[in-house]
């Protein structure tokens, strides 16, 4: 089996070292960047398994870099920062990183996290094997390319907006709550402001009623949400 290749961008030098240290004894391939500019060079020229980035790096910080690659990738991105508000929190998520840890943090946390995010793309992908094109309503759902089309028009979310309208359509059954999408979409267990999700759905319906489609997420006050159809 091929070695995961991480990419860690962050210009405290000494952390990166430590950080790459225990990710090779982990059995991880590991390569490091100083500056935010170079990982986005270097991203463009090989794409690795995941992305782990500080906010405040030189040339480019590590929130603008995740909504670049986000345009273009769905790789999981770990955001590691000093920066412990909710505001900045809840910034990283809605750009689409998949866990936000602050610092000082344990090497042995990061690596729990790692391992946790890509146990659950695995199993999303035993998923996807089993369930390839779902209709429901009047879209189509591909999880194999993160799509979804309305009338064989792709009506462009990204791969975050598709990961919580996904999660939500395979469980039509039921509500799901704001902490189950956080912890499952995200893969993030600690506790953060609900606004996070809200304001992902609201972006999710803008582009569901511009495209014409009828489905809807139904807001449960107090709770979460569920998909109607």
């Amino acid at each position: 089996m091929n070695k995961k290749l991480i990419y860690i961008g962050d210009d405290e030098v000494n952390i990166c070292n430590i950080i790459k240290s225990f990710l090779i004894k982990e059995g991880f391939e590991v390569e490091l960047f100083n500056d935010g500019l170079a990982v986005l060079e270097a991203f463009n020229s090989k794409e690795p398994d995941m992305l782990i980035l500080d906010i405040m790096m030189p040339e480019m910080d590590g929130f603008s870099l995740c909504s670049l690659i986000r345009q273009k990738s769905c790789i999981p991105i770990i955001i590691v920062s000093a920066k412990d508000t909710e505001p900045d929190k809840i910034a990283g998520l809605n750009l689409g990183c998949d866990d936000y840890l602050t610092k000082p943090f344990s090497p042995m946390e990061l690596i729990a996290r790692i391992k946790s995010i890509f146990r659950r793309i695995q199993l999303d992908k035993t998923h996807i094997e089993n369930n390839k094109i779902i209709t429901i309503g009047d879209i189509s759902v591909n999880p194999d390319i993160k799509e979804i089309q309305f009338h064989g028009s792709n009506i462009g979310l990204t791969g975050m907006e598709f990961s919580l309208i996904y999660y939500l359509i395979i469980n039509k059954n039921r509500a799901v709550s704001r902490s189950e999408l956080l912890d499952k979409v995200w893969g993030f267990e600690n506790d953060v402001e609900t606004r996070a999700t809200d304001d992902m759905v609201k972006r999710i319906r803008r582009k569901l009623l511009n495209a014409g489609s009828v489905i809807k997420i139904d807001t449960v006050w107090g709770f979460g949400f569920k998909i109607q159809y």
